[in-house]
């Protein structure tokens, strides 16, 4: 159930992305600067989703190790 949650989670923050994307770039046409700022952004998104990823699979490890 708390990986359906983090799961739900990491999809409105993808969805999230989308619309700060979309909003960027309709604003600022091709801006050299908005576009490094998007560029920097999607680079620290997927290292945030890649952890929390990493994390969620090292969370299944342990509960799965639990005695039941």
């Amino acid at each position: 159930m708390a990986t359906e949650a983090l799961n739900g989670a990491l999809d409105r923050l993808e969805q999230a992305l989308t619309r700060v994307e979309t909003a960027v770039t309709q604003k600022n046409g091709s801006d050299g600067e908005a576009d490094e700022a998007l560029a920097i952004l999607k680079v620290r998104h997927r290292k945030l989703k890649d952890t929390v990823a990493q994390e969620l699979r090292q969370l299944d490890l342990l509960l799965a190790g639990l005695p039941k």
